[in-house]
């Protein structure tokens, strides 16, 4: 072989390779394409990294677990035959941030102690009275009433220092007043003119009931003071009727015909004192039977100084009295149909 034919292109070569391929009937080999790197080309930029699998973290609570393929004939039917299994996991919410794992004890404030708790909270109570204030009486409502102490005790949430304080307050104002000197005659003059008085009946829920008339009150007519007289004489005798298992009284003021005359701010304030350093809690309820519109501002003067106890009054109508608070036979005269 000549040698310029041992030096044939690389390119021949190969076609002439191919094409005896072709006519014996044989397939072409697949052989990759190299090429070689030009000098003027810029290598390729490299792939970006594929992005990561979705995560397996199961969602709402639920693990799926799939059947899988195994080389276990008997365990590939099961796969086959249950495709994916799932079980439900139930937990408890994670703590929100920032919140203490640890117990926080937590003081009830409106349930009593135990027995012996309370009666040595009495007896504390007493023996302080006693050292602290030897001049305040004795005797019923006295520093020594075991009953008034227990409930000044609960009006306080069983905290000693306050209940010793405002206990003070309450049995130097009834010394002072001479509360336990008040009598119907002592009282005669205003307690005729029919603008309060008890009710003889209770209502529904057994509750003593006080009824003020406002229409019959003339402040710059009546004396204060025997206005005041009157007051605590009705408190007490609604609070002597309290049957066995009831706390608190009702009140109701009838606003029917009030006028600008009958007004008094003074004696309000006063009652506001009454029931809230006196004679805590007894107030159970206060239905204001059909204010008229000039009764509206003196209620806006009187509700700030109620505070939380503004709660406890209702505008009604009479006939939401007599239907909701009495029955016919126990409502009080003027709620009569």
């Amino acid at each position: 072989m000549s040698s310029s034919h041992r030096h044939v292109p690389g390119s021949i070569k190969l076609i002439t390779f191919a094409w005896r391929r072709v006519s014996s009937g044989s397939p072409l080999p697949r052989y990759p394409i190299r090429r070689k790197p030009r000098a003027d080309r810029a290598p390729a930029a490299p792939a970006p990294p594929p992005p990561p699998p979705p995560s397996r973290r199961p969602t709402a609570g639920i693990h799926y677990r799939c059947g899988r393929k195994s080389k276990n004939p008997k365990r590939r039917g099961e796969a086959m035959a249950g495709t994916c299994s799932f079980r439900s996991i139930v937990r408890a919410p994670p703590p929100p941030r920032g919140l203490a794992r640890r117990a926080v004890p937590v003081r009830c404030c409106s349930a009593a102690p135990g027995g012996a708790s309370t009666s040595k909270l009495v007896m504390e109570v007493k023996e302080r009275l006693e050292r602290e204030h030897p001049g305040l009486p004795t005797g019923r409502s006295g520093r020594d009433d075991d009953e008034m102490i227990l409930w000044f005790l609960k009006d306080r949430k069983f905290a000693v220092d306050e209940a010793v304080s405002k206990l003070t307050k309450a049995i130097k104002w009834r010394q002072d007043f001479r509360v336990s000197e008040l009598s119907e005659e002592s009282v005669k003059g205003l307690y005729q003119t029919g603008k309060a008085y008890v009710h003889s009946s209770f209502d529904i829920y057994g509750r003593p009931v006080l009824v003020v008339v406002a229409a019959k009150h003339f402040p710059y007519k009546q004396d204060q003071l025997e206005n005041e007289k009157l007051c605590a004489f009705l408190v007490e005798k609604a609070l002597s009727k309290l049957p066995m298992g009831t706390d608190n009284i009702l009140g109701i003021f009838d606003l029917r015909g009030f006028r600008v005359e009958n007004g008094d701010l003074q004696f309000l304030k006063f009652l506001i004192d009454v029931f809230y350093y006196y004679y805590p809690k007894r107030l159970g309820q206060v239905l204001f039977v059909d204010a008229p519109f000039v009764f509206q501002p003196m209620w806006q003067l009187v509700k700030p100084l109620l505070k939380q106890y503004a709660s406890l009054v209702r505008f009604c109508d009479a006939e939401t009295v007599r239907k909701e608070y009495f029955t016919e036979e126990t409502a009080p005269p003027d709620f009569r149909c």
